[in-house]
């Protein structure tokens, strides 16, 4: 049987902290999943992540939770929040920053799985390059298992596929997030490696990509700086199930999920 990673994509405050909590026992029941990974960057008030939401995560039975670029929002609790070792930032932030860009879980079945998380540079922050990055982290977790579960936040979806190729055949996936708008591109790719642009938000669809539409559009309207408020209405779940072969790590299935809640 192959081993099978739930990946939710970004999840946007509490509402898509309560969209989670409604659906993910059904989903890892139904998709007999191993481990569970979820982009919780957002996860505190819409940006950012607390020891408080993270606990929450975790006792719904989250095993593994990636971020990006608003991992850093919640300024006074950083450090305590990294300091969990199933927490992880992006690997190409510099040297010294806190935390750590991947970790490895151990299935129920006994089987290893790598998470490395890393982030993009195209209209974003003009990081170490991910490309690179990559092949240093992967050559260090090949050590350690053959199954490498990519989360890559990244802005531009050229930049997203031209990763997914980089690493075909390296890496059992590589799954985008950041943008919040799950696209329909699953797939496995030539040498092995399951691929898609974006896995989607978890959280209100009474929006504009997790906040509240007034708030956005007076935004867009004024360009003045606006409180953003997160809306409650219309909680979906975004996510993908992959399939990974335990011996040779090569993806043998990927599943678009989108759960009205």
């Amino acid at each position: 049987m192959p081993v099978k990673i739930l990946f939710i994509g970004d999840v946007i405050g509490k509402p898509g902290r309560q969209a989670l909590s409604r659906e993910l026992d059904r989903l890892v029941d139904r998709h007999s999943v191993d481990l569970v990974v979820v982009n919780g960057e957002n996860a505190a008030g819409g940006f950012g992540l607390t020891l408080e939401t993270a606990k929450e995560l975790f006792d719904m039975g989250v095993h593994c939770i990636t971020s990006g670029n608003h991992i850093w929002d919640k300024k006074e609790q950083v450090s305590l929040v990294l300091a969990d070792p199933r927490i992880i930032r992006p690997a190409n932030y510099p040297d010294g920053v806190p935390g750590a860009g991947s970790a490895t879980f151990t299935t129920p079945g006994g089987v290893k799985i790598a998470v490395l998380n890393l982030e993009g540079r195209v209209f974003m922050k003009y990081l170490e390059c991910p490309f690179r990055y990559a092949d240093r982290e992967i050559e260090r977790l090949k050590k350690e298992t053959s199954l490498i579960f990519v989360d890559f936040h990244a802005e531009a979806t050229s930049e997203k596929a031209a990763l997914g190729w980089y690493l075909d055949g390296r890496v059992s996936a590589v799954i985008g997030t950041h943008t919040h708008v799950q696209t329909a591109d699953e797939r496995i790719l030539t040498q092995g490696t399951a691929y898609m642009s974006d896995a989607g938000m978890t959280g209100s669809f009474d929006s504009v990509i997790g906040i509240g539409k007034e708030d956005a559009i007076r935004k867009f309207l004024t360009q003045l700086p606006v409180k953003f408020e997160v809306p409650k209405k219309d909680l979906r779940l975004n996510g993908v199930v992959v399939a990974i072969d335990e011996v040779s790590g090569s993806a043998v299935g990927i599943e678009r999920i989108a759960v009205c809640c």
